[in-house]
């Protein structure tokens, strides 16, 4: 393993640098195979549902309880991951890459601790927090033994999370969709064996689907501790300054983690309102929940490229590069939200038989993908401007937006038109509050970034 003393002649042929070429050239490689990765990882979910709709609407509805927190646990991980690739992007960019493979270290040492305990204690608290959703029952039961295997698998999954973004944050493009792809493959292969019982095997039902993740985790952990440690040696072999490190890391990594909470957060206060209106409406948002996010997870592929491109250049002090990534961001985040909605406004029907033929469930789960997709272009465009709050290091406006998207705009319009039109306004309020909360988020975030780099011009100008 490489230590923190490793000369910076190495730089150039284990790293890469967004500091120069053309930027639409690096969005493109960046989002396209993170998009790739993203689209393989929920699809290889929407098979699994698949799997699971055949086992019965019962383990479909307990399915959709886990969603929100698995969501809410990644997201918390992300938010290390995302202080971590910030970090390492600016010293890529300032040409300490030594400084970066120690902080990389740190970083992977800072999630194995809090992915382990999140496991320790989601163990013991999974049937009170179920039924504090509103899991009731046979569905509780269900939900209870499916976590109690999932977690097993968490920490796994969050190093392979947090992996994705510190390989981008040095420069590699490619492997993060590689990591990405093998647990949707192995989630695709092993499935029908281990919850439906293909080739003689005792079908496990839901669990098989919970043993089924960690095998697919342990997978993608393999992979990238091969990257770390065999192809390019971007591990140092030292704590020392770990708590510094880590201290700078959460300082950006706390705030990501409480902004990326906040989408989950979200999900749960809409299971808890469509909740009311019975067990099929809940199992038709966690089907169309998954199917939307095949089309959710390309603007979050698009706003992969925002941390290692505009972290890179604003440490290398290259202002007019960070605009420009935002720019192609935006403008791609769009292109996609049109196509999107055309794709459900065709398909949706098609897309939800594939799951279940259940009447009621259809019709309420194909509202959704009529509704939901027309505001995802605008959604990108919180993802973008919040990540790039992150990657220049000041994550409070993100935190901001996501809060006030989610308590001053969606909970008011949910509950008022929840009540006023049914289930179906809670669908709406999805839509309007990504909407007004992507056109604040991208005059905030480029008033922002101009006064920021006021400020960074005249400092370093007057040393």
């Amino acid at each position: 393993m490489a230590s923190t003393s490793e000369s910076a002649g190495n730089t150039k042929k284990d790293t890469g640098s967004y500091t120069d070429g053309s930027i639409r050239r690096h969005v493109i490689k960046l989002s396209g195979v993170m998009v790739i990765g993203f689209f393989a990882m929920t699809l290889g979910n929407l098979v699994e549902i698949f799997y699971v709709g055949q086992v019965g609407k019962f383990e479909l509805a307990a399915y959709a309880f886990v969603f929100p927190v698995a969501m809410s646990l990644n997201a918390l991980t992300r938010g290390i991951g995302i202080g971590g690739a910030t970090l390492i992007a600016q010293r890529i960019g300032r040409g300490i890459t030594p400084a970066a493979t120690l902080a990389a270290s740190h970083c992977f040492l800072l999630t194995m601790i809090f992915t382990l305990s999140l496991a320790i204690l989601g163990q013991f608290a999974s049937t009170g927090l179920f039924m504090l959703l509103g899991a009731r029952d046979e569905v509780l039961s269900l939900v209870v033994s499916y976590a109690s295997i999932w977690f097993i698998g968490f920490p796994l999954m969050g190093i392979a999370m947090v992996s994705n973004g510190v390989i981008r944050a040095f420069g590699d493009a490619s492997f993060p969709g590689y990591i990405t792809v093998i647990g949707p493959l192995v989630q695709v292969l092993l499935g029908p064996l281990l919850i439906l019982g293909w080739f003689g095997m005792t079908p496990l039902g839901l669990d098989g689907a919970a043993w089924t993740f960690v095998f697919s985790t342990s997978c993608q952990v393999l992979l990238a501790a091969w990257w770390f440690l065999g192809k390019h040696h971007r591990l140092a072999a030292s704590i020392a300054g770990f708590i510094k490190t880590s201290r700078t890391i959460l300082k950006v990594g706390v705030p990501a983690a409480a902004t990326n909470c906040l989408q989950p957060l979200s999900m749960v206060i809409v299971i808890w309102l469509l909740a009311d209106f019975g067990t099929t409406v809940v199992a038709a948002f966690g089907v169309a929940a998954r199917i939307e996010a095949v089309a959710g997870m390309v603007v979050v592929g698009i706003s992969a490229a925002v941390v290692p491109l505009v972290g890179q250049n604003w440490g290398a002090r290259k202002f007019p590069r960070v605009h420009e990534t935002l720019r192609n961001c935006y403008l791609a985040s769009h292109i996609w939200g049109i196509l999107a909605a055309a794709i459900m406004a065709s398909f949706a029907p098609f897309f939800v038989n594939l799951v279940s033929d259940d009447p009621s469930l259809v019709s309420a789960a194909v509202l959704y993908l009529y509704i939901i997709p027309l505001s995802i272009g605008f959604m990108g465009m919180v993802i973008i401007a919040t990540s790039a709050f992150n990657a220049i290091r000041i994550p409070g406006p993100a935190l901001i937006l996501s809060a006030s998207r989610l308590m001053l705009v969606f909970v008011p319009l949910a509950m008022l038109l929840g009540t006023l039109v049914g289930y179906q306004g809670v669908y709406i309020a999805i839509a309007l509050s990504h909407v007004l909360v992507g056109l604040i988020s991208w005059i905030w975030c480029d008033r922002r970034l101009h006064t920021e780099e006021s400020k960074l011009t005249a400092s370093e100008g007057s040393l």
